[in-house]
């Protein structure tokens, strides 16, 4: 039987950091969130951990690099609830050296780091398209990085122009081409209900910097929530942070 909920919501890489602080945020809100990652004793510890403190979630096994468990996980949802509100693309990696040149990073970097955050990406997306279709109001938002956009990597005011963020270039361009995905899907989706926007979650304290940034986990998370329960009224194809449009 499905369940009949006022709202569903999909975070992928949400079994740790940013990803669980959104899932926690969203539930908090009201939310039934699904909280998906790729091993499933990781989601099923984060999920109960959740719910120990009262908040709705549930786990679903999710690999954003695996086209059959993408198939599983959407038919799973489509099953339980029959429709998906809010999808949230955050798993994301970053697997490149600090310090090495832009020319150095091996080509296997390149590869492993955008099969996760693009290829994942577009393929959870599609693959979920058709539940989030059955919305009412379909929120998707990608978890994206200052480190996508171009005019702040020109910027020698920047914090981005310097040789540690300089050393990412995979990663950057990984994260430019989610924004380009995501002004593209907005655009054959202007004329539905459905909103999808990139969000740039600040420099954040999580494993993925190596526990270096300027935000704490929940400040982190906060763009993303409030991307996925925007109104009406909000914007889609836009790149935000906190509430601030940012250049591409």
């Amino acid at each position: 039987m499905r369940e009949v909920l006022s709202k569903v919501a999909l975070v992928t890489g949400a079994n740790r950091g940013i990803g669980r602080e959104i899932a926690r945020q969203l539930a908090e809100n009201g939310v039934h969130t699904l909280v998906a990652g790729r091993r499933r004793e990781a989601v099923a510890e984060a999920a109960a951990s959740l719910r120990s403190m009262g908040f709705d979630v549930a786990p679903l096994v999710l690999d954003v690099t695996k086209p059959e468990s993408i198939a599983a996980a959407a038919a799973e949802v489509a099953e339980k609830y029959g429709r998906l509100d809010i999808l949230v693309n955050n798993a994301g990696i970053r697997i490149e050296e600090y310090g090495k040149q832009p020319s150095e990073q091996p080509m296997e970097r390149w590869r492993e780091t955008f099969d996760t955050n693009l290829f994942g990406v577009v393929e959870v997306t599609t693959a979920f398209l058709p539940l989030i279709r059955k919305s009412a109001a379909g929120r998707i938002v990608n978890v994206s990085s200052l480190l996508a956009s171009l005019t702040k990597h020109g910027d020698p005011t920047s914090y981005v122009y310097s040789d540690a963020f300089k050393s990412l270039p995979a990663y950057s361009a990984s994260k430019s081409a989610v924004n380009s995905w995501t002004v593209h899907l907005a655009y054959e989706l202007r004329d539905t209900p459905i909103k999808v926007n990139s969000v740039h979650p600040g420099y954040t304290k999580t494993d993925l910097n190596d526990g270096a940034g300027d935000l704490e986990i929940p400040i982190g998370a906060k763009t993303s929530v409030d991307m996925a329960l925007l109104g009406a009224d909000g914007p889609s194809s836009s790149y935000v942070h906190l509430g601030k449009v940012l250049p591409w």
